[in-house]
């Protein structure tokens, strides 16, 4: 089931937890206080298997028109098993629902295939961002 978490709750924080465990602490990298901070106006979006959090990706609105979807983790063992699939169709549905026309991210390397299959479509150059080589990525909904 996918849910909106309301920002700094304890759903909040377990997905602040998985983000830091899949996307952070393998770049020995880990949040600011500041960095946490700026999300209070973002949507949080976290896939729940019972009562455990096993994905969630943030949303971030950029303009009238466009979203920013950031922080996509899911659960390493679940990884492949339809999860992500399912938590970002939910942000799709959304963004259109609040009247956004473009979701934005910037997908790593190693997941451009996942968002190609999901009908995202890559623009501009690749760059390095966290050290890892990204690529600005873009679906019209």
């Amino acid at each position: 089931i996918v849910k909106e978490v309301e920002y700094n709750s304890d759903n909040y924080h377990e997905t602040v937890a998985l983000r830091d465990k899949i996307l952070r602490k393998p770049l020995g990298l880990s949040f600011t206080k500041e960095f946490l901070a700026k999300e209070v106006n973002d949507i949080h979006l976290a896939v729940f298997n019972e009562d455990e959090i096993v994905g969630c990706l943030v949303l971030t609105p950029l303009n009238e028109d466009q979203i920013q979807m950031r922080q996509v983790a899911v659960d390493a063992t679940l990884q492949k098993s339809g999860v992500g699939r399912l938590m970002v169709e939910a942000s799709e549905h959304k963004a259109k629902h609040l009247g956004f026309k473009e979701l934005i991210l910037h997908a790593r390397e190693t997941a451009i295939p996942f968002y190609l299959k999901l009908n995202y479509e890559i623009f501009g150059e690749p760059y390095t961002e966290v050290s890892i080589r990204h690529s600005n990525m873009k679906k019209n909904l």
